[in-house]
């Protein structure tokens, strides 16, 4: 979708649709009253006769509204003035883009990036929009034969700005938003794609062909011979039953002298759960067991297309987990890239064996951070739901960071301990470390375990189990956090 900016009376919008708000207890805002004085108060005798009375979210549809320029007009209720916060913005957002691309409207011009919004300026205001009406409209149909029965997408949004907001910096807030957006349908295109077709190779290439898209971003794509050199028993361990070989991604974009941030993303393509095999119900759901990997690429896009001053480090460890005559077995112990030994209790526990090595890895680069973003433990879930992920570290100045992007772009984090009483859970008779921790404090635990291999660097782990996809009929991949990490990156640049 193109997305654009422009000044301009509501009347003279020559479009498919105009968009303004209706507060509560029916009263317009400025936009919908320069509407409603030029069609001689055609939208105030609407509203009076009680069609739209502002209820946050709520919609109407205007057709033939005298003397304006626009085909139709859309109401759309944006609740009290002084309630609208980021999520009533986002709902507000939604509800126009949701409502335009069921009609049919091929292009609007929306003045809702007018609205005030509690702490957030006009250039917030105009990326978050961008951001909520492109993910709206996302559609996963590459697979079907038959295109979604859309009548006309919606391929060009206007944002009206007000007369005294500068239009060159409202144009960057313009494209980060798009560049956000890009990064999250990246990431939610990766993750809904069948473990069939996304295979590890099949990764691979989709890195290798950003470095030809982009000249500060350089490729290194390291094989199993490789791995095995570097010693990297945990990860290996997890790709012995497949048929499928593993690799190991280093995405390196660098336009900056800074020490590098490493995010590392867990690229599992499938997870049966190995020789500890899940459950059927819903194990369809395990080709979204490499969001972390398809998350963290979509950061590296998005840095790429804004060409950020920063210096950035994506590394991908990617496999399968299946089960097969060379699998590895619970009882098993296996030595990782550290030196450390693992007693593997549990085949379905692999993401913290590929991280490890992951973490080892990343020491070389001498890192001012390191995060680790991964669909981890089923106990996040438990903890958190779907709305915010897990945050685990051993740093307080970047777990507050991380925290304070989250909250900037509503992607939630959320950070649980990681206490020293916990490690004792990992204790084991017959290696360094068991790779579970028992039935509490489940993603405490696996986090508990990574830090052991997190010693020389501020580190974090992202837990994304709840928030990576949804289920049900919504179901489908949301692309986080990708905006949450693009907004820590961008912070760390301004700081």
């Amino acid at each position: 979708m193109d997305i654009k900016i422009k000044k301009g009376d509501p009347c003279k919008q020559r479009t498919s649709c105009v968009i303004v708000g209706v507060l509560s207890n029916r009263k317009l805002t400025k936009s919908a009253k320069i509407l409603d004085e030029a069609s001689d108060g055609f939208i105030s005798k609407i509203v009076r006769r009680g069609d739209m009375d502002g209820d946050l979210a709520s919609l109407l549809l205007l057709q033939n509204v005298p003397n304006i320029k626009a085909d139709r007009v859309l109401l759309v209720g944006c609740g009290k003035e002084k309630d609208i916060g980021m999520q009533e913005y986002a709902k507000i957002n939604k509800a126009a883009a949701d409502l335009l691309q069921r009609k049919g409207s091929a292009e609007a011009v929306s003045y809702l990036t007018q609205l005030k919004v509690q702490n957030k300026d006009v250039n917030w205001r105009i990326r978050f929009g961008a951001r909520i009406s492109s993910e709206s409209l996302y559609v996963f149909d590459k697979l079907k034969t038959t295109a979604s029965k859309t009548i006309k997408p919606l391929k060009k949004l206007t944002f009206v700005i007000n007369d005294n907001d500068n239009l060159d910096d409202c144009s960057i807030a313009v494209k980060q938003g798009q560049a956000i957006t890009d990064g999250i349908h990246m990431a939610k295109n990766l993750s809904n794609m069948p473990a069939n077709i996304c295979t590890p190779y099949y990764l691979t290439k989709q890195a290798t062909s950003m470095q030809k898209l982009y000249k500060n971003l350089n490729v290194k794509i390291l094989d199993q011979k490789h791995m095995l050199e570097l010693n990297m028993h945990a990860m290996l361990s997890v790709s012995a039953g497949s048929k499928k070989p593993s690799y190991f991604i280093k995405m390196h974009y660098k336009n900056s002298n800074q020490k590098p941030t490493v995010l590392i993303g867990k690229g599992v393509t499938f997870d049966s759960g190995g020789i500890s095999l899940k459950p059927g119900a819903r194990m369809d759901e395990m080709k979204y067991d490499m969001a972390g990997a398809a998350a963290v690429m979509g950061v590296m896009k998005a840095c790429c297309e804004l060409q950020l001053s920063t210096n950035l480090i994506v590394l991908i460890p990617t496999t399968e987990n299946m089960p097969g005559g060379n699998s590895t077995r619970p009882g098993d112990v296996i030595k990782s890239m550290s030196g450390q030994t693992i007693e593997v209790l549990n085949t379905d526990a692999e993401g913290r064996l590929l991280l490890c090595d992951a973490l080892t890895y990343a020491k070389q680069f001498e890192p001012k951070a390191v995060i680790d973003v991964a669909t981890l433990t089923g106990a996040c879930v438990v903890a958190l739901g779907s709305v915010a992920t897990g945050l685990l570290s051993n740093n307080k100045k970047l777990a507050k960071d991380l925290i304070n992007a989250g909250n900037w772009c509503n992607d939630k984090c959320w950070q649980l301990p990681l206490f020293d009483e916990y490690q004792e859970q990992l204790d084991s008779n017959f290696a360094d470390m068991a790779n579970i921790g028992g039935p509490k404090a489940g993603t405490i635990t696996a986090a508990c375990f990574l830090s052991r291999f997190a010693t020389k660097y501020p580190w974090a782990h992202l837990d994304i189990a709840g928030t990576a996809w949804m289920d049900g009929k919504e179901k489908g991949a949301t692309g986080r956090p990708v905006s949450l990490l693009l907004e820590y990156i961008c912070s760390c640049i301004h700081n």
